[in-house]
């Protein structure tokens, strides 16, 4: 019998999972796998034989459930930018409530801190993968585009309320503090920038509609 790290076997040639045992589950892992080679190695250590190591799985796990890597890294770009809506509807209820500033900046630190500006660079480090994604994303960037949506609707919401400018353009707001964020954070072996850094962008960019 293999002997099992969470839902993987560690002997070669050996089923992927235990009998019973759903694929969602060894997704799971695998895509947990990689979050974490991305965030210490950036795109350039993620690979198939890295996300079986760190998962602790057999090799062949990864290939029996996808047709090859950049498959499966397709399926695991959309899996964490579908991730988005939770926190697309937790900064939607914040509308109202603290300040406008405060509520972005704490959104864009959160959102630049996870995975997503490390998924970024790795669209942009594989063409094969862009390629995938063009099947089922033919616009934009994954994470990047959600982004962008995830502001405007808060921002929405704040012009409904009357705490920005009526006339307020949120979608060119929004892609604005999208890109401006992405700067900031977009070195991920420099120092990370505080939330002064990001507030006074945040202010910055949106002086004109407060």
């Amino acid at each position: 019998m293999p002997t099992i790290v969470g839902n993987c076997p560690l002997v070669e040639g050996e089923p992927s999972v235990p009998t019973g045992v759903a694929l969602r589950d060894v997704r799971d892992q695998l895509f947990g796998a990689a979050d974490r080679i991305l965030l210490r190695d950036g795109p350039h250590g993620l690979t198939s034989r890295a996300v079986t190591d760190e998962a602790g799985c057999a090799k062949g796990v990864l290939h029996r459930h996808f047709a090859d890597f950049d498959a499966f890294l397709a399926e695991y770009v959309l899996d964490r930018s579908g991730r988005m809506d939770t926190q697309a509807a937790e900064l939607r209820e914040a509308a109202g409530t603290g300040t406008v500033t405060g509520n972005l900046t704490a959104a864009l630190s959160a959102l630049f801190g996870s995975v997503a500006v490390a998924i970024v660079a790795l669209i942009t480090f594989r063409d094969e993968l862009r390629a995938r994604l063009r099947d089922t994303w033919p616009a934009g960037v994954p994470v990047l585009t959600e982004a962008a949506e995830m502001i405007a609707g808060y921002l929405a919401e704040e012009r409904d309320l009357g705490r920005i400018a009526a006339d307020a353009d949120v979608a060119t707001l929004a892609a604005v503090l999208i890109g401006s964020g992405h700067l900031l954070f977009a070195d991920r072996t420099g120092a990370r920038p505080g939330d002064d850094d990001v507030h006074r962008t945040v202010t910055t960019v949106l002086a004109a509609v407060l």
